[in-house]
């Protein structure tokens, strides 16, 4: 998933340009002008947490002043005093959100936390004070009046903001834009509760074993990662099993204490929903009722309707239409897949019925006894740091960049490690920061973030990216081995900053990811089909003893089970989005999410051996903020890409094939938003997407 600070999340009106600070700037280095090399780099050094809330305050005075001057100019309004000073404009707002993003999503101490509550309503009023402007509106409509005369790029970012202030009202009466403003800062102070409440639940509830016994069937490394994760808590001597995908996963995935399961799971799938303090599902109930009352405001029907409105499917019925296809396919393979299961749990006269606890550990049965493949012998030859190699190693193939390690410049935490990444002809192209381990205060999953935006309308400003993982660090001197599954989410976060590398354009607001929400997983869904290749693993999947790669029988193996838990794997995601989209169709309906999940899950036919992969009250994508909801499809919308894309090299001279490749760099990765995506896709494959290339990857029928 790509994260960017809030401010750019927001669509908040930023840019990558040095503007002259006022005269207060200095007091405050987080406000400051980003400065060293590479064009300036962020002091991450300086950050204060106390200094958050006077620099954001400082910021957004600034940024007001700025477009109030844009508002008071009296010339007639153009494109350059009018599209360009708002480019111009929110300089001090994008470096503080920087900062701020970073400290509230990976060290969010209690204080940063309560810095975060302070600040969020006070963020969205903010944002609206600027897009319900009348003044700047009528500047910006007069621009995007007589855009016929611009540049293509220059129309493009005039539609961007003429959009992006239509959507946010406006054009509405004085009495509904109040409306809807009070309504973005209620939602702001919701979606923080909703994530504050998450993280506890994350960092206080921890599985810890004292018994060797308890540890029966798990790895070495795997055993290691949890005396290292209890040492860290103050548990030496114990084992922990933290309450995050990355720990839960494997353990139920190896662990034979089918009860120690049934725990570990419960508490994972509960986060949220544990009818205390930290229980989500009344915070749920306002955020859904004030996105419905919004969106009927806004004039769409529904808060579906207004998020779709202007993305690549344009209706909610598109994307449900997609989802449909696919789901009949993914529920009778989890029959199937439960099938198998059972038949081998009963042969071992286990006495058991699968149950939810039991999908990922029968699973590997399966697949040891189907396929003779022990996905733990594969995980000895995935090192973390190899497949970070083997991640840059690609993306020269594909695109010409080299990654040269970077020291010496103020990181925000002591894990995170910084290359400098230079193109084909030796030339400068960006910074790529990396946080890979998991830590206290830092929210769960995978991300990538856009420090800095690429641009060229005031100088060459070249970007800055991140990628953030959480994988659960090794002991001193050891290595940190990753699934299969996890380094095919580190190859999918790293497309998202290849996004960013590859941009080439004029205007920071259509830079890198700055997409349409189903498109900009697309780059980084494709992104995942270069992992694989025999490439890659023959040169970066080398055994973390003895250093040899991995067998070419054992990734025959692999191959033969490409199609293997697809069932599982499209269903608790497809379920997701199904329920996502649900829950934003329902209008002002007086909801209850548990009962809502669960009548609407049997609706559908849910298999009742596995639950949904976010279920509703611990669902960040859609209530932490507005960006995925209503947009979790876009992942299913974006693999429908992904996957018709890459048959374009394979119909060719194969996944590096440097025609294809550049004919991907010159059609999408360099255009960022400058146009449309449909556009973008038609010019690079000729044709519209078409679904079969998903459906025959996951082994479904494609009629």
């Amino acid at each position: 998933m790509k994260r960017r600070s809030f401010l750019a999340a927001s669509a908040a009106l930023a840019a990558t340009s040095v503007l002259a600070k006022n005269a207060d700037a200095a007091t405050i280095p987080m406000t400051e002008a980003w400065s060293g090399p590479y064009g300036g780099i962020p002091a991450f050094d300086k950050v204060k947490v106390s200094d958050f809330i006077p620099a954001m305050k400082q910021a957004m005075a600034a940024e007001l002043a700025e477009v109030s001057a844009i508002t008071q100019n009296k010339a007639a309004p153009t494109f350059e005093n009018t599209i360009i000073a708002l480019e111009k404009s929110g300089q001090i707002s994008l470096r503080v959100g920087t900062f701020y993003g970073i400290w509230t999503s990976t060290l969010s101490t209690p204080d940063v936390q309560e810095v975060e509550s302070s600040l969020e309503p006070l963020l969205a009023a903010h944002y609206d004070k600027i897009v319900q402007n009348p003044d700047l509106f009528a500047r910006i409509n007069a621009v995007y009046a007589a855009r016929k005369s611009l540049t293509p790029e220059q129309q493009r970012l005039t539609w961007v903001y003429w959009n992006r202030f239509t959507r946010a009202g406006a054009n509405l009466s004085v009495a509904d834009k109040a409306r809807v403003a009070a309504i973005n800062q209620e939602l702001a102070g919701y979606f923080t509760t909703f994530s504050q409440n998450l993280l506890a639940d994350e960092t206080d509830y921890a599985l810890f074993l004292t018994s060797e016994a308890d540890l029966s069937g798990l790895p070495g490394d795997i055993k290691a990662a949890m005396a290292s994760a209890a040492e860290q808590r103050g548990k030496k001597g114990q084992w922990a099993v933290l309450n995050t995908r990355s720990s839960m996963d494997p353990f139920l995935t190896y662990s034979n204490k089918r009860d120690l399961r049934e725990k570990v799971w419960r508490t994972y799938y509960s986060r949220g929903d544990n009818n205390d303090a930290k229980d989500n599902n009344a915070v749920i109930k306002k955020i859904l009722k004030l996105r419905a009352e919004r969106a009927k405001l806004l004039g769409f029907p529904t808060h579906a309707h207004w998020r779709v409105a202007d993305a690549m499917a344009k209706t909610p019925e598109n994307a449900m239409d997609l989802m449909m296809r696919v789901w009949p396919s993914a529920i009778a393979r989890v029959h199937e897949e439960v099938a198998e299961m059972q038949a081998i749990a009963d042969a071992e006269k286990a006495g058991i019925k699968i149950a939810p606890w039991d999908y990922r550990y029968y699973a590997e049965k399966v697949r040891t006894a189907k396929y003779d493949l022990d996905m733990n012998e594969v995980k000895a030859y995935l090192q973390l740091d190899k497949l970070r190699e083997g991640m840059h190693w690609a993306a020269g193939q594909l695109y010409g960049f080299t990654f040269h390690p970077v020291t010496g410049l103020p990181v925000a935490h002591p894990d995170i490690t910084i290359w400098e990444v230079k193109g084909a002809d030796g030339k400068h192209v960006g910074l790529w920061y990396f946080d890979p381990y998991a830590r206290p205060g830092k929210r769960s999953g995978a991300w990538m973030n856009a420090y800095r935006e690429q641009s060229t309308y005031n100088g060459v400003v070249t970007t800055i990216v991140s990628n953030n993982a959480n994988f659960v660090k090794a002991a001193p001197g050891e290595a940190v081995l990753v699934s299969w599954d996890d380094a095919t989410t580190m190859f999918h976060e790293f497309g998202h900053a290849l996004h960013g590398l590859n941009s080439n354009v004029v205007y920071p607001s259509l830079s890198g990811t700055n997409v349409a929400r189903d498109y900009v997983e697309f780059p980084s869904q494709l992104n995942e089909n270069w992992f694989p290749t025999p490439e890659v693993l023959n040169q970066f999947a080398l055994h973390y003893k003895t250093g040899k790669p991995i067998p070419a029988e054992l990734v025959a193996k692999i191959e033969k089970t490409h199609t293997f838990r697809k069932g599982f794997d499209v269903t608790e995601y497809l379920a997701s989005a199904l329920i996502d989209m649900k829950l934003h169709l329902a209008g002002d309906a007086d909801i209850d999410p548990r009962a809502f999940e669960k009548t609407e899950l049997a609706k559908l036919g849910m298999p009742e051996e596995l639950p949904m992969r976010h279920r509703t009250p611990q669902f960040q994508h859609i209530f932490a903020g507005d960006g995925y909801s209503a947009g979790y499809y876009s992942y299913l919308w974006s693999e429908v890409l992904d996957h018709d894309a890459f048959e374009a090299f394979t119909e060719a001279g194969g996944p590096y094939d440097k025609t294809v490749a550049k004919r991907l760099h010159d059609k999408i990765m360099s255009l960022g938003n400058t146009v449309d995506p449909a556009d973008q896709y038609r010019a690079f494959r000729g044709r519209d997407p078409d679904v079969k290339a998903y459906l025959r990857d996951k082994g479904f029928p494609t009629t």
